[in-house]
């Protein structure tokens, strides 16, 4: 191991249906990290929950081949509690005390979209470990995840949503008629969403509401907890948000806009950001007035301030005819996948991947674990 290198743990895949997404863009994150700069220490994280040495070609880490999967191995690694200073462990699955002691690491670059990985659990662990890690903390992580307390915190911050009505599993099971009772107050169509899922997964667009009980049924086979929010006539336009160093303020990117050719029933799912793409376009900048991509990108950095997020995220937006914007979501790991906003929102705005990536690692390196 050169010392004169950052060593850097990517931690991906995951237990969430985002899987396959998680492998994409770690592999994309693992093509342009400088090998003179970084040395790479991949993790991968099988879909029961099993942490195993991670693949070192980036070329088997794309979608060209259809959906990927991490594949369990007979070694296993984990990172324990500690100082920071502490090795990474591998070990025979089936002989625990056949240990190999893989070092300690610089910072972990966590790439696991979607529930036990971007929802502050991954998170919680690095802290234990006291290990700095790229983005997010704990509570911003969880509150990001979860479409219910999303939603909280931005109204608390004056930031405007759309209406919602939120359903718990035991409120679906026990209290059905009030929770309909509520939604028939929304305008149709809805959105039935799972709370705690991302990459559009489970979502269906709902027109009546004789049809909101099937939509529910396929939402919590991602969630037991399902949001239900008004539909917007609008166009969705997305601004990338990185932290500032030194106490700085956070940056904002230019605005971006998802062009895709839909269906009129149809709407931007899970097909259409990374499998069918072909009908996929990114306007970068969007077209919008300056004075409307000036109030996006200042409340792109205020959503990002109001759930003190740290390092990145990208923010969501509707836009309606009217001028009038209300925020869909914040992304605490946005994907770095080819045609990934995030990314390419900041190339836009003068930083290139490589170099943003460069940031990214600076600005976790630069903040302590724990408390702060």
């Amino acid at each position: 191991m050169s010392n004169s290198k950052i060593r850097v743990a990517i931690i991906y895949g995951g237990a969430s249906g985002e899987h396959s997404i998680s492998i994409a863009t770690a592999g994309a994150v693992m093509r342009a990290l400088d090998p003179e700069r970084y040395e790479v220490v991949p993790i991968a994280i099988a879909r029961d929950g099993t942490w195993v040495p991670g693949a070192t070609d980036p070329s088997k880490l794309t979608l060209d081949a259809g959906l990927l999967e991490v594949e369990k191995a007979p070694e296993a690694v984990t990172i324990p509690a500690g100082d920071g200073k502490q090795s990474l462990v591998a070990y025979n699955c089936e002989h625990a005390s056949n240990l190999e002691l893989l070092g300690n690491v610089d910072v972990v670059f966590p790439l696991l979209h979607g529930p036990f990985g971007e929802d502050g659990t991954i998170q919680g662990l690095l802290e234990l470990a006291g290990i700095p890690y790229v983005g997010c903390g704990v509570f911003a992580s969880a509150a990001g995840m979860d479409k219910h307390y999303m939603k909280v915190v931005l109204e608390a911050a004056g930031l405007p949503v759309a209406p919602y009505v939120v359903a718990t599993a035991r409120q679906w099971r026990d209290e059905r008629e009030a929770v309909l009772a509520k939604v028939a107050q929304l305008q149709f169509p809805v959105y039935v969403k799972p709370a705690r899922a991302g990459s559009s997964l489970g979502i269906t667009r709902v027109s009546t509401l004789e049809d909101v009980s099937e939509a529910v049924a396929q939402a919590q086979i991602h969630d037991p907890k399902v949001l239900i929010e008004q539909g917007v006539d609008g166009r969705e336009i997305e601004c990338a948000v990185l932290g500032g160093r030194n106490d700085s303020t956070p940056r904002a990117s230019v605005v971006g806009e998802v062009l895709v050719d839909l269906p009129d029933d149809g709407f931007y799912d899970f097909e259409h950001k990374y499998l069918e793409t072909a009908n996929l376009r990114l306007s970068i900048p969007a077209q919008v007035p300056p004075e409307i991509s000036d109030k996006i990108r200042d409340q792109a950095v205020k959503t990002f301030d109001a759930f003190g997020c740290e390092g990145m995220s990208r923010v969501d937006f509707f836009l309606t005819p009217e001028g009038k914007t209300y925020v869909i979501e914040i992304n605490t790991i946005p994907g770095f996948t080819p045609f990934s906003m995030y990314p390419v929102l900041w190339e836009h705005t003068g930083l290139p991947y490589s170099q943003l990536l460069d940031e990214l690692i600076g600005l976790a390196l630069e903040r302590p674990t724990g408390l702060r």
